[in-house]
């Protein structure tokens, strides 16, 4: 080797034996290696401080927030009331190819995952830091812990603690348990939190009714619930939102969840249009509180309520409800003018009609509307039932073999006295009720008094009876004491409190054959976290609280009551009817309760003051007509609605086993029925309006017994208008004191109109006043149901 190598040799030797310097001595591959170890431990230790340190937290308030659901009694939803539009549904009411359809959307791992996935969370904590917008890249498992324990804040702190509790949450709870809780907290758009509100929403059916195409649009859906609303959506948006979709389906077929053929056949179901939710208004709110108030009977607290989480099914029938809201509207608010005329303004109406074999409220009316007048008028117990108890009067005498002074047995075809303010015998407690217009009827057959509403009679036979007796039986019947039921001659004219509800009940019991009817709202009631998943209601209970001859007989009565008397108003022959009209002291209510084979329905319209705090006020006025009857407004309601609810009709008839001894029809009148002019529209042109009777009255053909002959009647009345008198004073004793005439119905009908009376004194005794009460003496016309009012 020359020296000229050797020179170079030593050259390379000193460059190889210098020392590395600048950046290259800091990173070498031993260093590089250990700082990345290093730091592995330094975050692995700071996530096993974070899962020690981070607990799962209690549920946010908002994720436990669910809507009540109220369903009609065919499953039609009527409404939802609560905060959150949510219903809470267990796993198993959801299909198992909807369920795959979400996880093939958002987190085909799920099943196998241990809760979180660090790369898309590691992604989505990259993009938030560096401000390029909200990045999703969770689990499942993860979307559920945000929505269920979290937030919707897009923040480090919280996506870091939303990784540690996902990850404790996988390995407490079950797939299922994460799937259910994912599935009914998340946000679909419209206002729908959860897939059951969402369903509904989308494609108005039960989350368990959704197909696989309807349940891959709601997976679709979770990514951009506003942006792939279908109905909102622009031409890009629902290009996307297909093109989602599609991927939703495809995604199920590599999952071997969904067959190639049933794909390829799989057409987009579009989805139906946003629809407003259900609210209280109307006549909702009062079918709903009175559903509540029967469930806090059965031990469910207003707490529970608040709570949510309730799918509640009322007995009502939507079809026959809005039969009688149609009935209402037609035979009296289009009458009304409640700007103009101060006693229309004071006017409310209630209703309820019942399922006599069941007991089932199918029908409700509270009033004009939930958010306009909250006490409902089908529930209130304020008014009087006025004449409407008659009835009872009768049915505890039948029952009870109950005599008159002079020891004869009490029957339909017992002769009394119907002289007005006559005394009545045998009572400690004097009483003697004027019959309208002071008309005496002299001797008169029970069945007639009842068609013609005869004070006297009844106020005599509560006092054969006796009035605990009486009371004992209205209990029986399904009345309730809630004041004012006091044992003296005076409750003979139902002067107590009553609901139509409760007045409903009584007569389905009398229209049931004797056996009780408890007039229920509420179908079924559901909540997955109740015990035995929902409420358990008392079952009817098939009493046979009057005898079936007792009952029967009472109908029977009732029948003549239509036919002849002053509920003429809602004969028919589209159906056979039993009922009785009321008109209350003051005239502040009047009652039309009536029933078919079919139907027990209770009308009434009460005068109720606009100045605050209410209280009661007369009706006389109403519809700028003279006083307001039961057989006026009520029974024309009631009429429409009972045509409406039987589908225009029915052949159905009284099944009646009556005592031969009660038994008795009043002779055919020969004088000949007028035409009459309607002041309303028929409600169905098809069948006759209820205010126009047929020229002969309608054939049944009972077992009937004549009365003595040598008693002298009054036949029955034909023809004639609504004309009652107005209030007047009255002094104690019985004297009575004019009252105005007012129109009613006169201007088109014939025959005249019924002049109603004053009022009597009463009970007097010993310093007690009970105010006589006068209703329905007249019966010109079928309609005469009046009571003046006490002093």
């Amino acid at each position: 080797m020359g020296r000229a190598e050797a020179r170079q040799d030593r050259k390379r030797g000193a460059r190889r034996a210098k020392k590395p310097g600048g950046i290259r001595r800091f990173f070498t591959w031993k260093k590089v290696l250990g700082t990345f170890f290093g730091l592995c431990l330094l975050l692995m230790g700071v996530f096993v401080a974070l899962y020690i340190w981070v607990p799962v937290p209690a549920a946010n308030a908002e994720a436990k927030l669910q809507s009540n659901v109220y369903k009609y009694s065919d499953g039609e939803i009527m409404a939802r009331s609560g905060e959150v539009n949510r219903e809470i549904l267990p796993l198993a009411k959801i299909p198992k190819d909807v369920q795959t359809a979400f996880v093939a959307a958002e987190n085909q791992n799920f099943y196998k995952d241990s809760g979180v996935d660090f790369r898309g969370t590691a992604r989505g904590l990259l993009n938030t830091v560096t401000g390029k917008g909200k990045q999703g890249g969770s689990t499942i498992t993860q979307q559920y812990v945000k929505n269920y324990y979290l937030t919707q804040d897009q923040t480090v702190t919280r996506k870091l603690r939303e990784l540690v509790i996902s990850i404790k949450v996988d390995r407490k709870q079950s797939k299922e348990y994460i799937l259910a809780g994912y599935l009914n907290t998340s946000y679909f758009g419209r206002g729908a939190y959860g897939i059951q509100a969402a369903a509904q929403a989308y494609y108005g059916v039960d989350a368990e009714e959704l197909t696989v195409s309807q349940g891959a649009y709601l997976a679709a859906l979770l990514q951009a619930p506003s942006q792939y609303d279908w109905a909102v959506a622009s031409p890009t948006s629902r290009k996307l939102v297909e093109e989602r979709w599609n991927y939703v389906l495809d995604n199920m077929i590599e999952m071997k969840a969904l067959d190639r053929t049933e794909r390829d056949a799989m057409k987009f179901d579009i989805p139906e249009d946003p629809k407003g939710a259900a609210g209280m208004e109307g006549q909702t709110g009062y079918m709903v509180d009175a559903a509540k108030a029967e469930l806090k009977k059965q031990g469910v607290s207003d707490a529970e309520f608040d709570a949510g989480g309730w799918t509640i099914t009322l007995n009502i029938d939507e079809k026959r409800q809005k039969a009688l809201e149609r009935a209402v509207e037609r035979q009296l608010e289009s009458q009304l003018d409640r700007k103009k005329n101060k006693v229309d303004a004071t006017l409310q109406a209630g209703a309820t009609s019942v399922d006599p074999k069941t007991g089932k409220v199918v029908a409700l009316y509270g009033g004009v509307g939930a958010t306009e007048h909250y006490l409902s008028n089908a529930t209130r117990s304020d008014y009087q039932p006025a004449s409407t108890f008659k009835p009872v009067v009768l049915a505890a005498a039948l029952e009870n073999d109950s005599t008159t002074q002079d020891g004869r047995p009490i029957t339909p075809h017992t002769i009394y006295d119907g002289t007005s303010k006559r005394p009545v015998e045998g009572s400690p407690t004097p009483f003697a009720p004027q019959n309208d217009l002071g008309r005496s009827f002299g001797p008169i057959p029970v069945e007639q008094a009842m068609a013609s509403s005869v004070n006297s009679v009844f106020a005599q036979m509560a006092v054969d009876v006796g009035p605990a007796r009486v009371k004992e039986t209205a209990l029986g019947l399904g009345m309730e004491d809630k004041g004012g039921f006091d044992e003296r001659p005076a409750m003979s004219l139902g002067v107590m409190g009553a609901s139509t509800m409760d007045m409903a009940g009584v007569y389905a019991t009398l229209d049931n054959h004797g056996r009780k009817v408890t007039p229920t709202i509420v179908k079924s009631a559901e909540h997955k976290d109740r015990e035995g998943g929902r409420v358990d209601l008392p079952e009817p209970a098939p009493e046979q609280v009057v005898d079936r001859s007792t009952a029967d007989s009472v109908t029977k009565v009732l029948t003549g009551v239509v036919r002849n008397g002053t509920g003429r108003q809602v004969y028919s022959p589209a159906y056979n009817a039993a009922g009785k009209t009321g008109t209350s002291e003051k005239n502040r209510s009047a009652w039309f309760v009536g029933y078919t084979p079919e139907l027990s329905t209770a009308v009434a319209i009460f005068g109720e003051s606009t100045k605050r705090g209410g209280g009661q006020v007369s009706l006389t006025g109403t519809a700028n007509a003279g006083r307001a009857s039961g057989g006026g407004f009520p029974a024309k309601i009631w009429a429409d609605y009972t045509r409406g609810a039987l589908g225009g009709g029915s052949d159905a008839d009284f099944d009646l086993e009556i005592d031969p001894d009660d038994t008795y029809s009043p002779p055919p009148t020969d004088t000949p029925e007028p035409t009459r002019t309607p002041t309303t529209p028929p409600a169905t042109p098809t069948t006759p309006p209820a205010d126009t009777p047929s020229s002969t009255p309608p054939s049944r053909t009972p077992t009937s017994k004549s009365p003595d002959p040598t008693v002298t009647t009054t036949p029955p009345a034909t023809g004639g208008g609504d004309t009652e008198g107005a209030d007047g004073g009255a002094d104690d004793g019985g004297a009575t004191d004019g009252g105005d005439t007012g129109g009613g119905d006169t201007g088109g009908d014939t025959g005249g109109g019924d002049t109603g009376g004053g009022d009597t004194g009463g009970d007097t005794g010993g310093g007690d006043t009970d105010g006589g009460i006068t209703e329905g003496g007249t019966n010109i016309g079928g309609r005469d149901d009046t009571r003046p009012p006490r002093p």
